[in-house]
């Protein structure tokens, strides 16, 4: 079973590129971040028709995340717990069953949290803390489960072009690296890292200043697994080449293969 996650940057701008992708590459279940729709706008009908199930959470100009999957969803929950005045559409989970049991996987844009010395950090921080909540809740489960998006975390230097131009980046701060940190020490296995330690391995190359030309990218898109799902852990990848599309999104996918039967 692959499962992927992608920033598609507007889903209605890079619907041609997405469903271009999937019929290539034929991912099992897909997690969309910054979709940038609301809910009846969203192109069901175009995602449904390259074979796909479809679970989506929006909100007008700005964020939204989805969940594609070629098997039925038994269960699909909107909203991160913890704080019921947070409207932001950056959190989706689908259930789905499988020959040997459900695998839970989530949908997270988490946020930028920039500029640093504003409240969008100690927002960034707050829902990091919250999603470590959540985590430690369903770990307790013992099912494999797989948290996927765009956690806007570079995670250590080797995961960045140019480090130190992001020292005083949300994206890097040290309060940002030590939340995701004690998030993966819940139990938690980064899906890339535990396949491989090279460095200039990157998901996102921003717009400005020739970044993707010169390859200064960074690398922020993140599947972390569940004891569960990492034991079945067998391959990732980062289709990088989707950043040379014509108009593409700033993020390319990132994916891991579990040895795990669908249904």
């Amino acid at each position: 079973m692959r499962i992927a996650t992608w920033n598609v940057n507007s889903i209605k701008q890079r619907l041609d590129h997405l469903v271009t992708w999937l019929r290539e590459t034929q991912p099992d279940i897909v997690c969309l971040q910054e979709t940038k729709c609301q809910d009846e706008a969203f192109p069901r009908l175009e995602i449904e028709a390259a074979g796909y199930n479809v679970a989506f959470h929006g909100q007008k100009t700005f964020n939204g995340v989805a969940v594609l999957s070629r098997y039925p969803f038994d269960q699909v929950t909107m909203g991160l717990p913890g704080d019921d005045t947070d409207d932001h559409a950056r959190f989706l989970e689908a259930v789905v069953s499988t020959s040997e049991g459900v695998i839970r996987v989530a949908s997270i844009y988490l946020p930028n949290g920039n500029p640093a010395g504003t409240e969008k950090y100690p927002y960034k921080l707050r829902w990091m803390e919250r999603l470590a909540s959540y985590a430690a809740e369903r770990l307790t489960l013992e099912e494999p489960l797989v948290l996927a998006g765009d956690y806007n975390v570079i995670p250590d230097a080797r995961d960045a072009a140019n480090p130190e131009a992001w020292v005083d980046d949300a994206l890097f701060l040290p309060d940002t690296r030590e939340r995701f940190r004690a998030l993966i020490d819940l139990g938690l296995t980064e899906a890339v890292r535990a396949t491989t330690d090279e460095a200039g391995l990157y998901s996102f190359w921003d717009y400005q200043a020739g970044a993707w030309q010169k390859n200064k990218g960074i690398r922020i898109d993140h599947l972390l697994l569940s004891p569960q799902a990492a034991d079945r852990l067998t391959a990732t990848g980062i289709d990088k080449h989707m950043r040379g599309r014509e108009k593409p999104s700033d993020h390319v996918p990132v994916w891991a293969e579990l040895a795990i039967a669908a249904r």
